[in-house]
């Protein structure tokens, strides 16, 4: 059996462990809170984006904030959003492969969000047009150059991770401009239509349209991001909650041994001692 000094420094590693796993625990709840409550504060200005959008805009289609001169690629575009890093467990190869049993390089091209995507497709061979890094912070997200790829393609899907509830994560596939105009579904319709008839546009009201098309595809980039996000906290969170127990468990099968070890040594002693007293007498 190990002696006493070298099981404690076992112990200490392991009750290291244990403080890690628990505050990055926490720091995951506290992320997923956050996070939770600025997609819903992007849900309420989506929907007065588009409350005022649908006053103004004429005919039904979304135009992703393209202009009449625009052209777009005969090929469709493929978002890909994964974690940064590799610590997501499996969702991320689940996530590859079920888009890639539809990816034809002829007809879609890729963009992936999160460095693991990047990796995960290099071993498979796949190429990419770009990548751009999972944002740091978990508000005013960037995404404009996002935005700049997507309006060059006739059609986007985004696929990504969902958030279930804690304990569970799914994979998702959403096609952009039906998940908008399904969420602008959701909103009440105004009844008062906002013309040139009776307001002022500039510097035109295909202008102010296109704008408006734009930021809202902004809000629903940038909440998909954040889903992505939340599922990724959430997946820390478990993985870490996992491991902490794991760790406690095994910190209390190592003190059993310590102390076994003590009593050993303890006997061990007095058996010395016993047989010096026998010996002296």
């Amino acid at each position: 059996m190990k002696r006493p000094i070298e099981i404690q420094k076992q112990l200490n590693q392991i009750g290291t462990i244990v403080n890690l796993t628990d505050v990055f625990e926490s720091i995951s709840s506290i992320r997923i809170s956050r996070i939770k409550n600025q997609v819903l504060m992007s849900k309420d200005f989506f929907a007065e984006l588009w409350g005022i959008y649908n006053q103004i805009r004429v005919g039904e289609d979304f135009n992703f904030g393209r202009g009449k001169k625009d052209k777009t690629l005969n090929k469709d575009l493929y978002i890909v959003i994964t974690s940064e890093g590799g610590f997501s467990g499996d969702i991320d190869q689940k996530l590859i492969k079920w888009m890639l049993e539809s990816y034809d390089p002829k007809k879609q091209d890729i963009i992936v969000v999160g460095h693991h995507g990047v990796v995960e497709l290099a071993q498979k061979d796949i190429g990419i047009k770009r990548y751009f890094k999972m944002p740091l912070k978990d508000q005013n997200i960037n995404v404009s150059p996002l935005i700049q790829e997507i309006i060059k393609y006739r059609s986007t899907t985004a696929w990504y991770q969902t958030y279930v509830y804690l304990m569970v994560q799914d994979i998702k596939k959403l096609n952009l401009r039906t998940a908008v105009k399904e969420q602008g579904q959701e909103v009440e319709k105004a009844k008062d239509i906002i013309s040139e008839e009776n307001y002022i546009f500039e510097p035109s009201t295909e202008d102010v349209v296109r704008h408006l098309e734009r930021t809202m595809l902004q809000v629903a980039i940038s909440q998909i991001i954040l889903e992505s996000k939340l599922a990724q906290y959430a997946s820390r969170f478990e993985a870490m909650s996992q491991a902490s127990e794991k760790a406690k468990s095994h910190y209390s099968e190592v003190l059993l041994d310590f102390n076994r070890s003590k009593r050993n040594l303890q006997d061990e002693h007095l058996k010395e001692m016993m047989a010096g007293l026998r010996g002296a007498l």
